[in-house]
């Protein structure tokens, strides 16, 4: 019995497609108001980004990153956030429950960039690296959109230069 050359190429084509998606990275629709202006500029619009798996395979990210990541708060949402605070920065939040925290080790500090419209670590503390599952990169939609994504601090939001000993 001869196969199909469209089912040869299914048997073929899906654990590439699949291989390609867990490895190298996806397109996702961003949602909401969180990131904007950086992403959903328009309270109309909608971006949809390029998550790039790769960028982050050994949890390397730096500060102003903008990053997908499980939800500390349920573990089947993606959010996208940016990255503000590393282990070992001091960062002065904004409305949680201390006013300046020292990131521990392993963790990252991410914010919305639409300040007060965001579920962010100011709502939920730090985020363990472990969470992260992609660096956004590029804007793929819509055309007019079409950039790659820059990464920067928003004004004010980087870490202070504090002693230790205001921790001691």
């Amino acid at each position: 019995m001869k196969i199909p050359n469209f089912v040869k190429s299914i048997i073929v084509g899906v654990p590439i497609g699949i291989t390609f998606l867990d490895t190298v990275g996806y397109v996702a629709r961003v949602d909401g108001i969180s990131m904007q202006p950086a992403l959903n500029p328009n309270k109309d619009g909608t971006d949809y980004v390029f998550l790039n798996r790769w960028a982050v395979r050994s949890y390397d990210v730096s500060r102003g990153d903008i990053i997908s990541l499980k939800s500390p708060k349920d573990p089947d949402q993606r959010i996208i956030k940016r990255v503000v605070g590393l282990g070992g920065d001091i960062i002065a939040t904004l409305g949680y429950k201390n006013d300046v925290i020292r990131i521990p080790e392993g963790h990252c500090w991410v914010e919305g960039d639409h300040t007060g419209h965001s579920m962010d670590s100011n709502n939920f503390g730090p985020v363990s690296i472990g969470l992260v599952t992609a660096k956004a990169t590029c804007i793929v939609w819509p055309p007019s959109r079409w950039q790659y994504i820059r990464s920067y601090m928003p004004n004010k939001r980087a870490p202070l230069n504090l002693t230790s000993s205001y921790f001691s």
